[in-house]
């Protein structure tokens, strides 16, 4: 029977691009989006099936968690950002940010642990951000969300680890993605120059290591960075 994986955020980016390489690998791949869903309408006969929800929502989770069922590979990548001054946050922006990067990972744990805990087998896989390690100027909320991942990271693998379950998370450095967008050709420049393999990472890079992480029988409780020594 193949391994199954449960993808958050999965409609662009890094979501999409390791639920694309999870299925070419053999699982069977749940892959949630929100408001997207155009791209994992075009994966071909890859084994990936489209589930809508909320990851901000418990009950949108439990329904998701109905169609779904036992998974033996959560992955939580779902994210927002927000650029800007603190002094400009809104209440309900920081609420948001902080509900669908930090609050969704509590959430989706919640919901598919017991099976996982009945099994005395599974693994978590949590996308931080470097950034959650060392702090992006004017991105307090996203940055106070990614470290908050860590933390619940570090915690979890301590309290299920006994119940054979890993749990470690991947921090990636500056990636090519949608949420990048805004960058200017001048600020990538910048970037890369910061950055010592002298390239901005891909999708595909953060996607091999959460493979091997869903292999990996022995790793639990870690931050992992892929960023090519950005920040490091």
């Amino acid at each position: 029977m193949k391994p199954t994986v449960f993808v958050t955020g999965a409609s662009r980016g890094i979501g999409h691009e390791i639920a694309v390489q999870f299925a070419k690998n053999g699982y069977k791949v749940f892959a949630l989006w929100h408001n997207a869903p155009e791209k994992l309408t075009d994966v071909g006969d890859l084994n990936i099936t489209a589930v809508q929800g909320d990851v901000s929502s418990l009950a949108s989770m439990q329904k998701v968690y109905e169609t779904v069922g036992a998974v033996d590979i959560l992955i939580n990548n779902a994210a927002i950002s927000h650029f800007g001054l603190i002094t400009d946050v809104s209440e309900d922006e920081w609420d948001r940010i902080i509900a669908v990067n930090l609050k969704s990972v509590f959430l989706t744990s919640k919901v598919f642990l017991p099976d996982m805990i009945r099994k005395k087998s599974g693994r978590i896989i949590n996308i931080s951000s470097i950034f959650g390690a060392v702090g992006g100027s004017c991105e307090v909320a996203y940055s106070a969300a990614k470290a908050g991942i860590i933390g619940f990271t570090k915690a979890l693998a301590k309290e299920v680890g006994p119940s054979g379950i890993q749990v470690n998370c991947i921090a990636p450095g500056v990636i090519e993605t949608e949420m990048n967008a805004r960058l200017s050709a001048e600020d990538k420049a910048a970037l890369i120059d910061e950055t010592p393999l002298g390239r901005i990472g891909t999708p595909a890079d953060v996607a091999a290591l959460a493979l091997y992480l869903a292999k990996d029988t022995f790793i639990t409780g870690e931050v992992l960075h892929v960023g090519g020594g950005f920040l490091r």
